[in-house]
């Protein structure tokens, strides 16, 4: 069972989790989540253990305890949602007016008429 465990001190590391749960069963994987960009913690984490009764009971008896001054919460981990691939905010979507190399409104360099630089009456060129 993969369990989900948040609030964690941000200088929990991997070990840590897996020494927390080691009364657990055997382990299969722990990790921290760390932020890609600071490389700091983000104050949560997984850990699986391959025995789902004693999952059930790391939970009962760790949920809501306090673990290096932070009182964690633990619950089953959730699938994974599949987010995606497109999350928008980049160059040359199809959304949006106006923005130079888009293929709405009337801006620099579009096909829509009025804008500067376009071939419809009303532009300059």
């Amino acid at each position: 069972m993969n369990l989900y465990i948040s609030n964690l001190s941000y200088n929990i590391s991997d070990d840590d989790l897996r020494q927390l749960f080691a009364d657990y069963g055997e382990i299969t994987s722990a990790k921290v989540i760390m932020d890609r960009e600071t490389g700091r913690s983000r104050g949560f984490g997984f850990v699986e253990l391959s025995d789902d009764e004693l999952a059930k009971k790391a939970i009962e008896e760790l949920n809501q305890a306090s673990y290096d001054g932070k009182v964690i919460n633990i619950t089953e981990a959730r699938p994974r949602e599949d987010r995606g691939g497109d999350r928008g905010g980049r160059f040359n979507n199809n959304r949006g007016g106006g923005s130079f190399g888009s293929n709405r409104g009337g801006g620099y360099g579009s096909n829509r008429g009025g804008g500067y630089g376009s071939n419809r009456e009303g532009g300059r060129y």
